[in-house]
């Protein structure tokens, strides 16, 4: 395959810092047919404000006049720089031109942010970008970890579904699959007991793959059939969606203060770390989604970067695959993302070669496509196999038990794990759980507005001394998934913004957002006949903080005076006053504090919080 022309190649390293960094909006144009090597910008005057306009700069670019479509080109690196440092020379088919980049300061102040020699310090020491792009999200991490671990512990006993997964964990640890417990596990758990538990030799039907009860496996192997052992898995999976998520944005925007609010949004979240601190599955699938997505975010980085052949192995496509495999093999519900995405890296790569001059469509298609395919859905197939391990080296007892065939071989085993898929399948879809009620069910339609939180554990009638109540009143001890209503609301809002900023400018980062929040919570619209719960959002969230961070960038990037700076810097303080006033305010009903009957009714706004 032939390099890239010298103006393609300029097209692509622009294209890369543009997605990198969100840079200024140029125009200017990709080659016309038929004259590859003019790299087509016209001679215009462009007037570049940067997020911290305390200086703007003046961009005169001269190059040949064939111009036809529009394009982003970085200027980032202007800042801070004189004259003479950004005067480039490129052949093209007319001969040489030149791009002259001339500073206009516009008001006293200090340079922009991203100005040169301007770098974050730690205690007097001057911290590189890249290293201080790395520190602060960690520390962010380790914040929201330090939160999920306090009094990781409480409630003490097995939590709403925690019956299920918490020993099903355990089972699996102990025999490689899982079996029936004895009719008075819980008890003898709670009491410290953790043998004599499970009936031999007896499996017990489930009803989600094994990769999150592996998970959950792993706390209980490093700390014992405890609430801190069944929980650490979660806390850990929670804390590290926080740094993941972080960095995508960063990725995203270019700007590590808007990568840190999004993961400081998401650790402040009441849903977020309730689920984190509880051996329920939902919080592993938002994980890896949340994993597979911005592994995506990278590989489209990185490709930009090797525009001129087609690569058959890419090392971020595989961590895409992987995640996207752990993430099904925890609910099958992981598989919308999957679709979504893998079309979705088709079209941004393909998009970028059209813009760099490659071949015709139908060719870059396929030749982006099948590759794609291969490893995203290929091997996130191996991995979901793979976390069936246990199950195939047990599946004996199935098969006698459900009836699901015989036999010893490989084969054999595979054929019996079909159809224990089909038993899992019908009772997903079948009338089984049409016929369930639950009195926390609610429809997705007003998950992302906080219609209906779950409460998975609540202790009432508890004496008024306890907890200083009124005589005639009492005490009440309730753990609550509940989202904060002032990172939802404004996160759910940003989303819809999303649907329409990626309309209208085809830039395809708002495309995250807007296909992760339809592909973890849209699919949902279609089971309103069966008890599901608003908790299940808990995968779309991330994304919705995506798209709420976007707009920030948007605004950021088109304030033009040092008020609208000002204004932007104020609303984000005031957004993240709320977030941390309500994540104070409901904590006592997220962890179970024992609090009195007014204070309990004055944090449920809404009837159906009850």
């Amino acid at each position: 395959m032939p390099a890239l022309p010298a103006a393609a190649a300029t097209r692509r390293q622009d294209a890369r810092s543009a997605w990198r960094r969100g840079s200024a909006h140029l125009h200017g144009a990709r080659t016309p047919r038929g004259r590859r090597g003019c790299s087509a910008l016209v001679g215009e005057v462009y007037q570049v404000q940067w997020a911290n306009p305390h200086c703007s700069w003046q961009i005169c670019l001269e190059e040949c006049p064939f111009a036809m479509e529009s394009r982003r080109a970085d200027v980032s690196h202007l800042a801070g720089a004189r004259e003479a440092d950004f005067t480039r020379q490129a052949d093209t088919s007319q001969g040489r031109s030149a791009m002259r980049c001339v500073d206009l300061p516009t008001a006293p102040g200090k340079p922009s942010a991203g100005a040169r020699g301007q770098r974050p310090t730690i205690g007097g020491v001057r911290v590189s970008e890249r290293a201080w792009g790395w520190l602060a999200p960690v520390g962010v991490t380790l914040f929201a970890f330090g939160l999920r671990l306090y009094h990781l512990g409480r409630p003490d006993t097995l939590a709403f579904d925690e019956t299920y997964y918490a020993k099903h964990a355990w089972s699996m640890l102990q025999n490689g699959y899982v079996q029936d417990y004895v009719d008075n596990a819980n008890e003898r758990i709670i009491d410290g007991h953790t043998t004599h538990l499970m009936i031999a030799g007896q499996p017990t039907e489930i009803v989600h793959p094994e990769a999150g009860k592996w998970f959950i496996a792993l706390g209980e192997w490093a700390f014992g059939l405890d609430p801190v052992g069944w929980r650490i898995a979660s806390a850990v999976a929670g804390a590290l969606m926080v740094l993941v998520l972080a960095r995508m944005v960063r990725r995203l925007t270019g700007s590590t203060w808007i990568g840190c609010l999004a993961g400081f949004l998401l650790a402040m979240d009441g849903a977020q770390f309730v689920l984190s601190r509880l051996a329920l599955l939902d919080i592993f699938v938002a994980f890896w989604l949340v994993c597979a997505v911005a592994c995506l975010v990278a590989d489209h980085d990185w490709i930009l970067e090797r525009l001129d052949r087609y690569r058959v192995i890419r090392p971020w496509q595989v961590g895409a695959g992987i995640c996207f495999g752990l993430a099904c093999g925890t609910k099958w519900s992981g598989v919308y993302t999957l679709a979504a995405f893998g079309l979705l890296v088709v079209l941004w790569e393909v998009v970028a070669r059209r813009r760099a001059g490659r071949p015709a469509l139908t060719w870059q298609t396929l030749a982006v496509g099948v590759p794609a395919f291969v490893t995203l859905v290929g091997i996130a197939f191996l991995v979901y196999l793979a976390t069936w391990t246990g199950w195939l080296m047990h599946h004996g007892p199935y098969d006698t038990r459900f009836s699901l065939g015989h036999g010893s071989g490989f084969w054999d085993s595979l054929r019996s794990l079909w159809r224990y898929h089909e038993r899992m399948y019908d009772f997903h879809t079948g009338e089984y759980l049409k016929s369930q009620h639950h009195p926390y069910a609610s429809q997705a339609w007003g998950w992302l507005v906080l219609d209906r939180p779950v409460s998975v554990d609540v202790t009432n009638n508890v004496a008024a001394a306890k907890c200083g109540a009124p005589k005639g009143s009492g005490c009440i001890r309730e753990v609550l998934i509940l989202g904060n209503p002032a990172v939802w609301w404004p996160a759910a809002a940003a989303s819809l913004a999303a649907v329409v900023a990626w309309v209208k400018t085809r830039d395809g980062r708002w495309a995250v957002p807007v296909l992760g929040v339809l592909t973890a919570w849209a699919p949902w619209l279609l089971f309103g006949d069966r008890p599901i719960f608003s908790y299940y959002a808990i995968a779309a969230l991330p994304f919705m903080i995506v798209a709420l961070c976007l707009v920030i960038d948007l605004i950021r990037r088109h304030v033009t005076t040092p008020r609208g700076v000002y204004g932007v810097w104020l609303g984000c303080g005031m957004l993240v006053t709320a977030v941390v006033a309500a994540f104070w305010y409901f904590h006592p009903i997220l962890v179970g504090d024992l609090i009195t009957y007014d204070a309990w009714r004055d944090r449920m706004w809404f009837d159906r919080w009850i």
